[in-house]
């Protein structure tokens, strides 16, 4: 009787001690651009990494891909708290983690990859339980706040002859989900301020308005430099009614 007690005993123990099955948990991760649409395959998509929060240890990482959305259903129709943005094919990374505890996760996001000068990170953590997915609705929706700005003239490093000196500033800005910013537009170009921030051997010169160029996105300004030496514009995006912002440089160079 007492070697089956022993035996019984020791079974119960290992049973205790065993660790409990890991469950298959879908997470399914969208990032939107604050005041726009998804970020996906046309803006390269959004590095999306998933890890123990606790730990740091990383449980999956990969890229978001599918369109931008509905633009009606997100830019023009009215919606209540926690309404369902996103739409079939809109930008999404989906994973299943095989979980065997509730574990605090973080989603790290930073993008868009492909324009990385003008790319923003963002992260958020929520305990997520084995078995107990986050894929209804938005499932795990991030916010990726900023601009995209991309220098066109002067291209880098680019060098000229002779003073006074016309530099054309050019740049393409748009939103982080690429969506085009127009003169009364979805996104007004009258809503936001474009400007270049000029310095000279790092002192800076003045700030220069770049305009509405007649193209969607394009914005430029012409400015009459008399000084050789080289030279740095800082072109930014600013949303006065949000503080959002988004930037990109470039060097150049006047020769006597």
């Amino acid at each position: 009787m007492r070697l089956k007690h022993t035996i019984a005993s020791a079974a119960a123990l290992a049973l205790m001690a065993s660790p409990a099955a890991a469950a298959e948990t879908p997470i399914t991760v969208h990032v939107i651009s604050q005041g726009a649409k998804f970020i996906g395959s046309s803006m390269g998509g959004v590095q999306i990494t998933l890890e123990n929060a606790r730990t740091g240890e990383v449980l999956d990482t990969g890229v978001t891909s599918g369109g931008t959305g509905d633009t009606d259903r997100i830019m023009r129709t009215a919606h209540k708290r926690g309404a369902q943005l996103s739409t079939e094919g809109a930008a999404q990374y989906s994973t299943t983690l095989d979980l065997q505890d509730p574990t605090k996760i973080r989603v790290t996001a930073h993008g868009p990859l492909a324009q990385e000068q003008s790319a923003n990170t963002v992260s958020a953590t929520q305990w997520v339980v084995p078995g107990k997915g986050i894929t209804a609705g938005d499932a795990w929706r991030l916010t990726m706040p900023g601009f995209v700005v991309d220098v066109l003239e002067p291209g880098a490093h680019a060098e000229m002859k002779g003073t006074p000196a016309t530099v054309t500033l050019h740049a393409n800005v748009r939103m982080m989900c690429g969506c085009p910013i127009t003169p009364g537009g979805t996104w007004d170009a009258e809503r936001y301020e474009v400007a270049a921030i000029l310095k000279r051997g790092g002192e800076k010169l003045r700030e220069v308005p770049l305009k509405y160029d007649g193209s969607a996105s394009q914005f430029a300004a012409d400015v009459k430099l008399e000084t050789p030496g080289g030279y740095s514009a800082t072109v930014y995006a600013y949303d006065p009614k949000s503080g959002m912002t988004g930037l990109d440089r470039t060097t150049f160079a006047i020769e006597p």
